[in-house]
């Protein structure tokens, strides 16, 4: 009897699986096989020294970063950075739709600029291709410098080349010395409390120090990419005086030079783990490297938890291809939580009680080699177990996966797995 209803279901499930490389991102070439072997975790000085070598950026002590949970603690905190610039504003964003809360960023960025405040602001040309026009209009007449990355344009071949390379990093730099980053889109879908009042679950960050000066520097590297103009002097590069006690780092990856960064960090970060490995990611769609780090983790005594969406999310391509990888974390005891009350957004890793990686890189193909992204890592306790906290509540609204669920899950889904280990690689 099931039959006659194969075909159908089999053509859906290989729709699903090009939307998913659509969505995940062709891998263009082979990643680096890379061998790390790391004798020492994150509390050993080895790990600060080794992080702040490889991936080219160093680890700054003096610097104060507050989390920001949800939008609506996100957008009032950023609103009120932008309404006290006295100098100059920088915003790069992925996501910025037509929505009320864009609005209110429109209006606080053309208040600055009527006021004399040099603002800049970059929207990727595919994340933001859902703006209202009357919105660019309105910040460009009071004089707002709006440019769209990677935009396409049907006379410029070499667009077409640009046109799967986006900047997917979310950050907002105050007179160079206050800035914002974080995965938090500008659209409505943010507003809220979360699980609490609804709106997506979400985490920016609020930083001030010395490592202000590497969150403009990554704004910089893909303005002058967009309009050839370099941002220069202390308007947009003041001196910066410690305003904390925490070391922290910026590291930042794109398709033109240093795409492993990302990948790296994260590997260097899983592989020094001694007790405790928690992560969130929204699209978590790890490549085989990935996997076989989770798995050493595992093996060495490591607990690996992993808070991902559940049904609530808003590409539901992409948990299916998600779930195509889960069956060897899971048989290797790795905990995988779907959360359920709202979309999850937030991107964050803590290894141990020590090391915080946060911002906007996904677990993913595109955001490990194709997309422009920015994350800030923190190696400091108190701020980690306030991560930790954070990481807890939001298991308390997640439902676990067992192996067995997953084992369980229906033919479709099968079909997919097979289909996702054939394209992207068995474990």
């Amino acid at each position: 009897m099931g039959n006659a209803r194969i075909p159908a279901a089999f053509h859906a499930v290989v729709w699903m699986a090009l939307a998913a490389l659509t969505v995940v991102g062709c891998q263009q070439e082979r990643p680096i096989a890379y061998t790390i072997d790391a004798k020492y975790s994150v509390s050993d000085p080895q790990f600060e020294r080794t992080m702040g070598s490889l991936p080219g950026t160093p680890i700054m002590p003096g610097n104060q970063i507050v989390a920001l949970i949800n939008g609506d603690a996100s957008f009032s905190a950023m609103l009120d950075g932008i309404r006290s610039a006295r100098k100059t504003v920088n915003f790069e964003t992925y996501v910025y739709w037509k929505s009320r809360i864009g609005n209110q960023f429109a209006e606080a960025f053309a208040d600055r600029a009527r006021a004399g405040v040099k603002v800049h602001v970059l929207l990727d040309a595919v994340g933001a291709s859902k703006i209202d026009p009357h919105t660019v209009k309105r910040m460009t007449d009071a004089g707002v410098d709006v440019r769209f990355y990677h935009s396409f344009r049907w006379f410029d071949p070499f667009s077409y080349a640009q046109l799967d390379h986006r900047t997917h990093r979310k950050l907002l730099i105050v007179d160079g010395k206050l800035a914002f980053t974080g995965g938090t889109g500008i659209a409505d879908e943010w507003a809220g409390d979360g699980p609490r009042t609804g709106g997506w679950r979400d985490t920016n960050y609020r930083v001030t120090g010395p490592v202000v000066a590497e969150i403009q520097a990554a704004f910089s590297e893909n303005w002058m990419l967009t309009t050839q103009v370099v941002l220069t002097g202390d308007d947009y590069f003041p001196s910066l005086v410690p305003t904390g006690e925490q070391l922290a780092q910026v590291c930042k990856s794109t398709d033109r030079e240093g795409s492993e960064n990302m990948e790296l960090i994260m590997l260097l970060s899983i592989d020094a783990a001694a007790h405790d490995l928690r992560l969130e990611s929204p699209y978590f769609v790890p490549d085989a490297l990935t996997r076989k780090a989770l798995i050493r983790a595992k093996k060495r005594g490591v607990r690996v938890q992993i808070i991902v969406p559940g049904k609530k999310i808003d590409e539901q391509v992409v948990r299916r291809a998600s779930r195509a990888t889960w069956g060897g974390l899971l048989s290797a005891g790795i905990e995988i939580y779907e959360y359920q009350p709202v979309m999850i957004h937030s991107k964050l890793l803590i290894v141990d009680d020590r090391w915080v990686s946060a911002g906007s890189a996904n677990m993913d193909n595109r955001s490990f080699r194709i997309n422009d992204e920015a994350n800030l890592n923190v190696l400091d306790q108190k701020f980690a177990e306030s991560q930790i906290r954070m990481f807890e509540d939001d298991k308390g609204h997640t439902k676990q996966i067992t192996y067995e669920n997953w084992a369980d899950r229906p033919l479709g889904e099968k079909i997919l797995n097979h289909l996702a280990n054939l394209l992207g690689g068995e474990l």
